[in-house]
């Protein structure tokens, strides 16, 4: 067989090697059919080259041939392992924008009564006029609230200049706890303050927990040696006898009372909030002021109801004065404290009320404390509730004045007279 006939026919049998003995019989049946004895394909230059096109021809068919079957023996082994296929993710489908608008809505808790001091129960929205900084609001929120939870702080003043009052204060308290509290529902707690500040019962809706504190309740004891008196000692005058007192028996921190239970108790509760405080009204050694207290009690939204139990004792008497430990020595003496001007007591718890939306009550002969808590838990059982949305978005933190009144004159509204905003 001539040279490049036997390589020709060496480069195609190394083509189908793999193919199978039918593709080879095949392709030499069509290369070799016109070569007996491997010289007829030689023979002629036209017929060579015509036979060699065969062969390429049916080398690229058998090629497209083949090529589906190698696919398909690729195919079931990615099909076996479809988590290795990275998929392209989908497009999200686009979502609206979510808009947070922070509205800033003021409550304000009020009571009605004519001008004999009945309350009003009956009145709408539409009857009250209010006011933000002489600026007129709508009213957008109203309801009569008789069913909110209520929370409620005793505050009793155990100084020396209250003792006289002192049992008829706890027996008061006690039963007016008993009817205002609901079960489950109302909380209280109670504190006495002197020449300090005492929790004596944390908030509790036991009865039994409440009266035990009330219980607690009593004067301080005097020092031995203010008993005695004496020119060496200062004990001779009360210790009621001079502002800021805090020796054993002295002071009386009314502003601090209420600047903690508004502070530390009454801001971390919801829905409506009361303080009650029995007192003379005189603060003697607060730290704080009454400024200060008053702001307390209006961060936190809590009423203050004040219950007046005017003392008789001189404010800074000296030796021999009404209610105090004892003579001295040499009889009646002054002391080295002279008389003060007493502060105006109903004056200041007036304003603590007043500009806390609560009232102050004064016991008498003819309003006596038992009648006077009637008269609170009458009225915190008929509230109305107000909400408005201030008109001005940018009225920036601090203290805001509130003015609300009724479209009828003869009508008197109790409530807060103005709010802290927030930073």
């Amino acid at each position: 067989m001539p040279p490049r006939l036997l390589k020709m026919r060496e480069q195609t049998e190394n083509v189908y090697e793999n193919k199978g003995s039918l593709r080879d019989e095949v392709m030499r049946q069509h290369v070799f059919e016109s070569a007996p004895g491997g010289m007829g394909a030689y023979s002629g230059g036209f017929g060579l080259g015509l036979n060699v096109l065969r062969v390429i021809g049916l080398s690229l068919c058998l090629a497209c041939l083949s090529a589906p079957a190698r696919a398909q023996q690729q195919s079931p082994q990615t099909s076996q392992h479809p988590e290795q296929v990275p998929q392209q993710s989908q497009p999200s489908q686009a979502q609206p924008p979510t808009i947070s608008i922070n509205v800033k809505v003021v409550n304000v808790l009020a009571t009605v009564c004519d001008k004999h001091g009945e309350i009003v129960r009956n009145l709408t929205k539409d009857d009250f006029v209010l006011e933000e900084d002489d600026r007129p609001q709508t009213i957008r929120y109203f309801s009569r609230e008789t069913d909110l939870p209520l929370t409620l702080g005793l505050l009793v003043d155990t100084s020396l200049s209250q003792r006289r009052v002192l049992d008829q204060e706890r027996s008061a308290s006690s039963t007016f706890l008993d009817q205002v509290l609901r079960v489950d529902k109302d909380v209280a707690f109670v504190i006495h303050f002197d020449r300090e500040v005492e929790l004596l019962q944390d908030l509790t809706s036991s009865r039994q927990k409440l009266q035990a504190a009330l219980a607690l309740l009593q004067t301080p004891q005097l020092h031995r040696a203010d008993q005695e008196g004496g020119s060496n000692s200062p004990g001779g005058n009360s210790p009621d006898s001079y502002p800021g007192s805090d020796r054993q028996g002295g002071g009386t921190l009314l502003y601090d009372a209420v600047y903690l239970a508004s502070n530390e108790l009454m801001t971390k509760q919801q829905g409506r909030k009361a303080l009650i405080v029995l007192s003379d009204g005189v603060d003697r050694g607060s730290k704080e002021t009454l400024a200060s207290a008053v702001e307390a009690a209006q961060r936190a939204n809590t009423l203050v109801y004040s219950i007046l139990f005017a003392s008789e004792q001189p404010y800074g008497g000296g030796y021999g004065s009404r209610g105090m430990g004892g003579m001295g020595r040499r009889g009646g003496r002054p002391g080295r404290y002279p008389q003060q001007e007493r502060p105006d007591g109903k004056k200041i718890l007036d304003q603590i009320s007043k500009q806390t939306g609560g009232r102050l009550f004064e016991v008498s002969k003819k309003l006596p404390i038992e009648q006077i808590y009637g008269q609170i838990q009458d009225e915190l059982r008929n509230q109305y509730s107000l909400g408005y949305t201030p008109d001005r978005a940018d009225a920036g933190a601090g203290y805001h004045k509130i003015h609300l009144t009724t479209k009828q004159k003869d009508l008197i509204v109790q409530a807060r007279d103005g709010y802290y905003a927030q930073q």
